[in-house]
């Protein structure tokens, strides 16, 4: 008996300075796809409509608009860029359609046509922040691409570090795939800060690592590097260099739990043993099963009665138990924090104790907490930071 169809749109960039990470949201929302259709605890299939925006922002609205006009979906998986989610926005609000963003991101925005699957700020932003103020300095040089992302992340950046009375050094940004990296970097070894930030996104990024650990190898300096997006396909694409970059992230591969192990498991055995799934892809795993697993419950592609359906409905995801909060449409999940090494996978040293409630807006922040001083274990992982906000 052939099982009812549910269009499904998924919006991801396939070309332009971000390709790499708009490949690995596909791959893994079509794997997801392909499971549910194959599971038969679904009595539905979902149908996959992909379009493809080639990193072009404007792009996004169009490609949009036709999903919603020409395939009669309602449910939306994609958008990596916080750029390309305002794009969107607007149409699925008009149209009453729910877009399920799968990328971490910056916060301050809460939709009834959002369901926000990757990692709010207070999951991924300020968890590495308080690990710089407590075991790094508290005065750090700030790189990122020039967009919403890089610019709310700076802000919070700069609260928490004004006040533990410390100072952002430099705000460098550019443009997005712009890769013309070299006066920063020359600014960095010239100045000689005690820690970068990097919010460059893609083809930018790589160049920046690139550059930034050749330069400091030949001047013998030791620069910390944190990063709020990096993830295992990015190391491999910069190469053994990326090592030693400190991350904040809810997803890694190196993760050992048994549904990350069928995971990557499952991963391997369709893409190849030498790739490796990243934090976003495996979101968009995610939010291709929270969607089907709400359709189920509800027993209908209605919005109001999916997102009903979906909300406070727990998960043994690949990067642990995460459910939708209800209150704000954001997903609840488990911090963690890693550090790049030279075969192109994570070093886990520190994970919150249990999945945080999400807090888009930042309410629950103490930025006069006063730093915690952790000492590394076994003299060479780096310490856990001081979670003030974590209730």
């Amino acid at each position: 008996m052939t099982k009812p169809s549910i269009p499904v749109g998924i919006i991801c960039s396939q070309s332009g300075p971000y390709q790499a990470m708009g490949r690995e949201i596909l791959k893994s929302a079509l794997m997801a796809v392909d499971e549910i259709n194959s599971h038969p605890d679904f009595d539905f299939s979902l149908t996959a409509h992909v379009r493809d925006p080639h990193g072009v922002i404007s792009e996004y609205h169009t490609v949009c608009d036709d999903l919603i006009r020409n395939t009669g979906v309602e449910h939306i998986i994609g958008c990596y860029t916080s750029a390309s989610r305002k794009q969107v926005l607007p149409i699925v609000e008009r149209t009453d359609r729910l877009l399920w963003y799968p990328a971490r991101y910056e916060g301050f925005e809460c939709s009834d046509n959002v369901i926000y699957v990757g990692a709010s700020p207070n999951h991924n932003v300020l968890p590495l922040v308080r690990y710089m103020l407590d075991n790094i300095s508290r005065h750090v040089f700030c790189v990122g691409s020039n967009y919403v992302w890089t610019w709310e992340t700076n802000r919070v950046t700069r609260e928490l570090v004004t006040a533990a009375q410390g100072s952002i050094l430099a705000e460098r940004l550019l443009e997005l795939g712009e890769c013309a990296v070299e006066h920063i970097v020359d600014e960095i070894i010239r100045r000689k800060p005690p820690v970068v930030f990097n919010t460059l996104v893609g083809s930018s990024s790589y160049d920046f690592i690139r550059a930034f650990q050749a330069a400091t190898t030949a001047a013998g300096l030791d620069i910390p590097m944190l990063s709020c997006s990096l993830c295992e396909p990015e190391l491999k694409i910069v190469g053994p260099v990326s090592a030693g970059c400190i991350t904040s992230s809810a997803y890694f591969e190196s993760i050992q739990l048994p549904e990350n192990r069928a995971f990557v498991q499952r991963w391997k055995a369709r893409y190849g043993e030498a790739s490796s799934p990243s934090v976003d892809g495996q979101s968009a795993y995610v939010a291709v099963y929270l969607l089907a697993r709400a359709l189920r419950r509800a027993g209908t592609s209605s919005i109001g009665e999916v997102r009903r359906a979906a909300a406070g409905y727990r998960y043994n995801s690949p990067q642990g138990p995460v459910w939708i909060d209800g209150d704000n449409n954001h997903c609840v999940l488990t911090p963690r924090l890693a550090v790049s090494n030279a075969q192109g996978q994570f070093d886990l040293f520190w994970e919150a104790d249990a999945p945080v409630k999400p807090d888009p807006y930042l309410t629950q922040l103490d930025v006069a907490a006063e730093p915690a001083r952790d000492t590394s274990r076994n003299g060479s992982s780096p310490s856990a930071p001081h979670l003030r906000i974590v209730k």
